[in-house]
C-alpha cells in the first residue's frame, strides 16, 4: 500500500521578507521545503500557509490533526522578539505539539520548537554562521536516532543563522553540533508532540544558497565575510556555476566542498528519514486505531 502523507509547509517570513528573497533570484522557503519534500518521498501533498501575514487562516483542532505532518521553513525573524509575528508562531508550534502532529524543520523551525516547549535562545556569541556548516558531528544520541540513518557521523551542510538553542527543553536531546553551534539539531519531545529540527538547511542547493547570499552581499561585507562587493559576486559566481555543472571538480575543491552538499540524497537524509521513520508510522498507527 502507497502512502502519500499530507503536509502543511509553514512559511514564517514576513511579506516583505519573502518578496526581498524573490527580488533577489532566490526562491521563497516554502516552494523550497515542498519541492524537497515531494522529491523525498513522492506523492507528498504539500499545503502553505504564512503565519506572519495578518490575514493567514492557521488550522486549529481537527484541521490541524488532519495532516501527517508539519514541516517548518527558516525565517529572517528572531524568536526571542516579543513580537505578534513571532508570539503566534510559538503558540501555533504548541498546537501542533498537542495535536501529535509530526514536526520537522530548519533553523527557525528548530528554535520555534524549542522555545514553544521551554527552552531558550539566544544570539550567537560568535556570530553569524553562514555559507556551510564545517564539522557537524552526531552526539551518541544523534548516531542512533532514526533521523540519521544511513548518515556519516561527521558532515558539512548549508546554514545561515546568528541565533542560536542555549537551553533545550525537559524531554529534548541533541543530536548534533559543530565548533560554531553546539546545538546543529534536536528532537524536542513535548505534550504528546515529536519535532525533528535542524539549524543547518537540507532544503538549499547550491543555487538557492548564491542567491541567498547575493541578497545578504551587505550585511555580509559589513560582517567581514567578503573584503568587497566584487569578492562576494565572485563566491556567487562559483557557487551558480558549480551548481550548473556539478562535474567541476576544481570547484568543489577551490570551495571545499562534497558530497555532503552536492550529494542531494546525502544533503536530504534527514527530511527522508522524517517522513519513513515517523511520519508514515504514525499515518499507520492512526490508520489501525482508526483515527
Amino acid at each position: 500500500m502507497t502512502l502519500n502523507p499530507r503536509i502543511l509547509v509553514v512559511d514564517g517570513y514576513v511579506k516583505a521578507a519573502r518578496e526581498e528573497l524573490v527580488a533577489g533570484g532566490a526562491s521563497m522557503a516554502a516552494d523550497q521545503y515542498a519541492a524537497m519534500l515531494k522529491q523525498a518521498h513522492p506523492g507528498t501533498v504539500c499545503d502553505v500557509i504564512f503565519p506572519s501575514d495578518p490575514d493567514c487562516e492557521i488550522p486549529a483542532g481537527a484541521a490541524l490533526a488532519d495532516y501527517d505532518g508539519v514541516a517548518w521553513t527558516g525565517c529572517s525573524l528572531t524568536v526571542f522578539e516579543d513580537t505578534p509575528e513571532v508570539g503566534s508562531q510559538i503558540e501555533f508550534a504548541r498546537a501542533c505539539f498537542r495535536a501529535g502532529v509530526p514536526g520537522f524543520g530548519s533553523c527557525w523551525a528548530a528554535q520555534i520548537a524549542v522555545v514553544a516547549a521551554g527552552g531558550i535562545c539566544r544570539a550567537n556569541p560568535n556570530g553569524r554562521e553562514m555559507g556551510i556548516a564545517r564539522k557537524v558531528q552526531l552526539t551518541p544520541e544523534g548516531r542512533g536516532h532514526p533521523m540519521y540513518e544511513g548518515k556519516a557521523g561527521v558532515f558539512d551542510a548549508f546554514i545561515s543563522h546568528v541565533d542560536e538553542i542555549t537551553h533545550v527543553p525537559a524531554g529534548s536531546t541533541v543530536l548534533a553540533g559543530n565548533a560554531f553551534t553546539r546545538v546543529q539539531s534536536v528532537s524536542v519531545l513535548w505534550e504528546g508532540g515529536v519535532f525533528w529540527g535542524l539549524q543547518y538547511h537540507p532544503e538549499y542547493d547550491l543555487r538557492e544558497m548564491a542567491r541567498l547570499t547575493w541578497c545578504r552581499i551587505d550585511k555580509l561585507m559589513k560582517l567581514g565575510f567578503f573584503k568587497d562587493r566584487e569578492a562576494g559576486e565572485s563566491y556567487v559566481n562559483l557557487l551558480e556555476t558549480l551548481h550548473q555543472d556539478p562535474a567541476r571538480g576544481d570547484l568543489a575543491w577551490l570551495l571545499g566542498i562534497d558530497d555532503d552538499i552536492l550529494n542531494e540524497d546525502v544533503r536530504r537524509a534527514e527530511v527522508r528519514n522524517w517522513i519513513n521513520k515517523l511520519v508514515i508510522p504514525t499515518m499507520i498507527a492512526k490508520s489501525r486505531a482508526g483515527v
